[in-house]
C-alpha cells in the first residue's frame, strides 16, 4: 500500500505543479485584464484556444469565468498547500487533498457536460480536459486513503495541560 500511495502522491505532485503555474499565468487571463500579462503568455493562450478549438476559453461564457474564479481563489491556493503537504508529509494533506479533489471534480463535470452537450467540442479538446477530471478523482481517492506511514499525528504526543504524570 505504501508504494501505491507514493505513486499517487508523485502523480498528484506533478498535477499540482502544473496547476500552481498555469492558474495564475494562463487561466487568470480569462477573468483579469490581458494587459496584466506578458504578450508571450497572451499569445500562448490564444494559440491554445485556436489549436484545440476551445470555445470556452475564446468566448468566455459566464459559467466558465465563474469556474476560473473558483480555481484562482480556492483551488489554486489548495494546490500550493498540497504541494507543501506532500513535500513536508503533513498530516492535514489528506483533508486538503479531498477538498481539492471534490472541487476539481465538480468543476470538470460542469465543463465536460457543456463540451459534450454542445456538440462543439472535438475529441482533441475533450482529451485535453479529461485528465483534469482524473486529477479530481485521484485527489478524492488520495484524500480517503489513510495517511502515509511517514506522517504521524502529534496530538497524542502533546502533554496535556493541567495534568501531572503519575509516578
Amino acid at each position: 500500500m505504501g508504494a501505491l500511495v507514493k505513486l499517487v502522491d508523485a502523480t498528484l505532485f506533478v498535477f499540482f505543479v502544473v496547476i500552481a503555474l498555469a492558474a495564475p499565468l494562463i487561466d487568470a487571463q480569462t477573468c483579469l485584464p490581458q494587459s496584466l500579462f506578458p504578450s508571450v503568455l497572451v499569445e500562448l493562450k490564444s494559440w491554445y484556444a485556436r489549436q484545440y478549438g476551445d470555445y470556452l476559453v475564446a468566448q468566455k461564457p459566464h459559467f466558465f469565468v465563474g469556474i476560473v474564479w473558483l480555481e484562482l481563489l480556492f483551488q489554486w491556493p489548495l494546490s500550493i498547500a498540497n504541494l507543501y503537504g506532500i513535500l513536508a508529509a503533513k498530516s492535514w494533506f489528506n483533508t486538503t487533498c479531498l477538498i481539492y479533489g471534490v472541487s476539481v471534480f465538480t468543476s470538470m463535470v460542469t465543463i465536460l457536460s457543456e463540451l459534450v452537450q454542445s456538440g462543439k467540442a472535438s475529441d482533441k479538446l475533450l482529451y485535453m480536459y479529461f485528465p483534469f477530471l482524473g486529477l479530481g478523482v485521484l485527489a478524492v481517492l488520495r484524500g480517503l486513503l489513510p495517511p502515509s506511514s511517514t506522517t504521524s499525528s502529534r496530538i497524542s504526543k502533546r502533554p496535556t495541560l493541567g495534568r501531572k504524570k503519575k509516578a
